[in-house]
């Protein structure tokens, strides 16, 4: 698989990566034997960086990746990021603190069963937290400390990014990029590239629907959050479906299957746009089985996607998703 710098790490990871969140909750049940081999088929796929989160499943993504690194010994190769922040009250700056991010560290340490942390990314956190210089300065202590090798940021909106990207210390930004998702060309990217900041784009596949394989009678589990956020209810909408409506998105959804080009899935092509955009360092679509898992990984070895093909994605978002998009995306 091609590898990528990951922006201010000193590392380098696959272009494909997984996102763990699915192996902790919010998206059904998934068992932890099912977690495992998702793992496996995916490092064995040629993944080498996987995403996870304090708070998927209350720590469980975390343990079930600490299980997978131990049983695959210390030269794994492996990158593992993970994000603090959201066990306080989402919407309380003041919770963003050297003591609070030691303990949450503390905990992602143990959970994980390493001494240092190969990246820690403060989670969505309010944007008053992203303008503080006490944050950075808190997480440069970390460092400092060897709790994490190297800090970054994943956030929701563009502004957000932009307010990252230019800290000397963050090494990457992790936000919303699919082709119903198309803001961060505009700015952020060409931001990180000319700073050096790694871009880790998360919810590629628009929470599945880019899949394909969704239509408007399509019932998800009641646990699983493209049931429950729909509207935000939980977290911000923008995590469920790109913010699109569902309806919407599933019509937008049938045409770019109507695109897919030979020798490509829907989802493939899907990732493959990600891939292909500058200052793009890793896409961590999730999975929730070993064939998913490989799948998304082979779209690394596809060709760049024709002209052709990208006016006619073009068409799609100009013609059935811009209207939709909030503008602080």
């Amino acid at each position: 698989m091609e590898s990528r710098q990951l922006g201010r790490t000193g590392r380098s990871v696959g272009v494909v990566g997984l996102g763990c969140w699915q192996l902790g909750g919010d998206w059904g049940s998934v068992s932890d034997e099912t977690a495992l081999e998702v793992l496996g088929a995916a490092v064995d796929s040629g993944v080498t960086f996987l995403d996870t989160a304090d708070v998927y499943g209350d720590g469980r993504s975390e343990k079930l990746i600490g299980s997978f690194l131990a049983a695959r010994g210390p030269n794994h190769g492996l990158t593992v990021a993970t994000k603090m922040g959201r066990r306080a009250d989402p919407h309380d700056a003041d919770a963003y603190t050297l003591s609070w991010f030691r303990a949450w560290t503390d905990r992602s340490r143990e959970n994980l069963g390493v001494d240092t942390l190969d990246l820690v990314q403060l989670h969505c956190p309010p944007a008053e937290v992203l303008t503080r210089e006490s944050t950075y300065d808190a997480l440069d202590v970390l460092v400092d400390e060897g709790r994490v090798a190297a800090y970054g940021v994943s956030v929701e909106t563009v502004d957000e990014a932009l307010e990252a990207i230019v800290r000397p210390n963050v090494a990457t930004v992790q936000i919303i990029l699919n082709v119903f998702r198309r803001k961060p060309l505009e700015q952020v990217l060409p931001l990180a590239v000319e700073q050096g900041v790694g871009i880790i784009a998360r919810v590629p596949l628009a929470s599945g629907l880019l899949s394909g394989k969704y239509d408007e009678h399509t019932q998800f589990a009641a646990d699983d959050h493209r049931s429950f956020n729909r509207g935000g209810e939980a977290f911000d909408v923008g995590e469920t479906f790109a913010g699109v409506p569902f309806e919407v998105g599933v019509a937008a959804a049938r045409e770019v299957a109507a695109l897919t080009p030979v020798g490509y899935t829907t989802a493939q092509l899907a990732l493959r746009w990600v891939i292909d955009q500058p200052g793009v360092s890793v896409v961590i679509p999730g999975a929730r089985s070993a064939a998913q898992a490989v799948a998304n990984a082979e779209a690394a070895s596809l060709p760049r996607i024709d002209e052709e093909t990208l006016d006619g994605l073009r068409g799609v978002y100009d013609g059935r998703i811009r209207q939709h998009v909030h503008a602080r995306w």
